[in-house]
């Protein structure tokens, strides 16, 4: 039986994943992710009670009962370098027995739901739209770090993302992976559904230029006119497809859920962000409860 080693599956003293500070009975089976460690408390004040804090770094969680379900919010950062770290730490949290570092017999599955901010690639999506991710497709470059990434990879969707952007050698290969069809089917319904462009970075890897100019200044026109059959690329955000990604390679089930801040094409940004943002907490804690 395998053995996971101190360097690889890193614990604190009293047995907890490094940088989450979390146990196994710590985590419900539905989570949701925020990138805001301040949205956190916004959520978890909805519950009835509060059974679990942890908090180091920009990792908090908080689980907690609502309308009689379990649930448990982490925030995670912006990133997918941050989601590389929660998405393997969680698995651990709920899979790997910290006293013996072997893998339990018996594999827990999570509903993962990632909430957050997003903008639109469209004129026809106005600000404070809530949408759902049917697929993220990942300008970012981390799961090809990851053996047998190809598995969950949409590659009909990548060669026809590649050749319609004429998508430079020298930049990450594009990925693809489809959100969980259960989690997108329940909590998307009614929303808006679409591909979401996953980006490394906030300014130049999503066209935007204030001193440094972006290498591919067309690259938010390129996103908006690519359709794959009856889907087309909504919006930007920056850690979709590594949750997909993860999250399928690790037999959890995910959903990213945004509202819709900011509009691309039309230079418009929303008024009413805390608003919206209770729009987006509410239908998901709605949903998962229904």
């Amino acid at each position: 039986m395998q053995t996971f080693p101190d360097t690889e599956l890193i614990l604190t003293a009293d047995k907890r994943l490094y940088h989450l500070h979390v146990k196994n009975e710590d985590i419900a089976d539905d989570v949701i992710l925020v990138g805001d460690p301040g949205r956190v408390e916004q959520i978890s004040r909805y519950f009835s009670k509060i059974e679990f804090k942890a908090n180091h770094r920009e990792f908090i969680t908080h689980t907690g009962t609502y309308k009689g379900k379990r649930i448990t919010v982490i925030s995670t950062g912006i990133g997918t370098d941050n989601i590389d770290i929660v998405l393997n730490e969680l698995d651990a949290a709920v899979n790997i027995n910290p006293e013996t570092r072997h893998l339990n017999p018996t594999l827990r599955q999570l509903n993962i739901i990632r909430l957050g901010t997003s903008g639109a690639l469209h004129a026809d999506m106005p600000v404070n739209t809530l949408l759902a991710s049917s697929h993220g497709i990942g300008l970012d470059g981390l799961l090809p770090f990851y053996q047998n990434w190809q598995m969950v990879n949409e590659q009909n969707i990548c060669d026809q993302f590649i050749q319609h952007c004429q998508w430079p050698s020298n930049l990450p290969y594009p990925y693809c992976v489809a959100a969980n069809t259960g989690l997108l089917n329940h909590l998307g319904d009614g929303l808006i559904q679409g591909i979401t462009a996953t980006a490394p970075g906030f300014y130049g890897p999503q066209g935007r230029q204030i001193r440094l100019n972006a290498a591919l200044p067309e690259l938010n026109d390129l996103l908006a006119s690519f359709a794959f059959e009856t889907n087309r690329i909504t919006n930007f955000e920056m850690e979709t497809s590594a949750l997909y990604g993860l999250g399928k390679l690790l037999g959890h089930r995910c959903l990213t859920i945004c509202v819709i801040i900011a509009n691309r094409a039309t230079k418009t940004f929303t008024a009413n962000y805390n608003d919206s943002v209770e729009r987006l907490i509410q239908h998901c804690l709605n949903k998962l409860t229904s």
